[in-house]
Formats: C-alpha cells, structure tokens, sequence
C-alpha cells in the first residue's frame, strides 16, 4: 500500500463516448508510468464516476491526502471555478490539493508534434509547413493569451509559420488560420488540435481542417502528456506532503 497521495485526474465529461474512452486510455498510460501511485478518475458533468463520489468513496476507504489534477491545457473557468468549487466540497477528513493545469509544457509540443508526423508529416517537412494550433477557445483573456504565445513559440522550431485558432468563443476559425497559412506561401498546411479528447468542440475542428493537407489527432494518450500528468502530480504533492508534516 503506498503512501503516496492519491492522484486523482479530473476530466470534464462529454456525452461523446470517445471521450471518457480516451481519458481512461490517458490514465491508464499513467499507471503504466507510475505503478506506485495510484491513480483514480473523476468527470465533472455527463460522465460517472464523478468527482464527489470519488472523493467521497476515498475518504470511507481512509484516503487522506489526495492531488486533483485537472485534465485541462489552460488555466479557464473550469480550472479556476468549477473544479475549485467541488474540491471545496470534500470530505474533511481528505487533505485535497489542487495540481496546475497541463499547459503550457514542451512535452505538449513534443506531443503536438508526435501526432503530426503519424498523420504522415516527416521532420523534413517543417520549415515548408505552416501549422494551425487549434484549440477549443476560451472567454478566458489569459486563456487565449497562452495558446498564442504557445504558437509563437512553436514557430521558432522549424516551422513556415504557427497560427493558432479556436473552435469557439474567439476567433480565427481553424478554417480561417488554414486560409492565412496558404496566403503565407507554406508549401502545406497541418492542423494540429491542441485539444486532450474527441468531442463536439474537436469535431468542429476537423470540419475546419477540410482545406488543409494534414489533420493530427487529438493528444489523448500521448506519452508526453502522460509525463505532464505525473509531473504536475509531483509539484503538487511535495508541498502538499511538507504541510502534513510540519
């Protein structure tokens, strides 16, 4: 039995079944990773388990120090509100920590670029590329502000160029940034969804990949993203575990 604190992965939820199928692939990939730690899986809307009946269940199982990891890639309402306000909700005989947000990381670009190249891309191919970093959208100012700086850095590793572009609440379109790339002159153009899942916000980016010469998949269970789960774990449980201890 380990005493390390639980982890516990926080998902949205979405009716689309690949959803939940491909959060529980992702956390299986960290269990791979860290068989020391167990590692549970909590939804916050439309999929079971959800997250207070985790927490609830751990608790009557004498859990005590848990880390929430929120399975996101910005720091949005969810990660500032929603989550927050479940966490605040637990039982109080669990100690629950709030881990960072996925992003930003460099082993999301390296994921990015992983799924490019199984879509048929090769490393030979950057600097006549030109690559739109679709992600979901977010009213969210400081949201938006990472995905484009995200872009931004991106572009300064090889690439024609990098623009970003949203399936809603801000624009451009993924159809829109396409377009720019090909005005830019890149000799082709890929769309890389910076997104963890399938779902209704992924599919309308594909529909907006139509022009382009490559769509990646979405992240899922990447390796690299596996890694940013268990480094986010690592940073939250140290300070976590140096309180209990105090």
């Amino acid at each position: 039995m380990t005493n390390k604190p639980v982890l516990l992965v926080i998902a949205h939820g979405s009716r689309d079944p690949r959803h939940a199928a491909t959060v529980h692939a992702l956390v299986r990939q960290v269990r791979s990773l860290r068989p020391d730690v167990r590692v549970e899986t909590g939804f916050l809307d439309f999929n079971v388990p959800s997250v207070q009946g985790v927490l609830e269940s751990l608790a009557v199982q004498g859990v005590r120090d848990v880390v929430a990891l929120p399975l996101l890639l910005t720091r949005a309402f969810h990660a500032k509100a929603d989550i927050p306000a479940v966490l605040a909700d637990a039982p109080p005989q669990l100690r629950v920590r709030q881990a960072e947000v996925l992003g930003p990381s460099p082993l999301l670009l390296s994921a990015l670029e992983r799924r490019l190249y199984e879509a048929g891309l090769s490393p030979a191919d950057k600097s006549s590329t030109g690559v739109v970093l679709a992600s979901a959208g977010s009213t969210d100012p400081e949201a938006i502000a990472v995905i484009a700086e995200i872009a931004r850095e991106w572009r300064h590793t090889g690439w024609c160029a990098v623009r970003p572009a949203f399936a809603s609440a801000s624009l451009p379109r993924t159809e829109d940034a396409v377009r720019e790339l090909r005005a830019l002159g890149c000799a082709r153009v890929a769309v890389a969804p910076y997104v963890l899942a399938p779902g209704f916000l992924p599919d309308r980016i594909a529909r907006g990949a139509a022009e382009a010469d490559v769509l990646a998949s979405v992240l899922g269970p990447a390796p690299e993203v596996a890694r940013v789960v268990l480094e986010r774990y690592e940073a939250a449980r140290i300070p976590a575990l140096a309180a209990v201890s105090a």
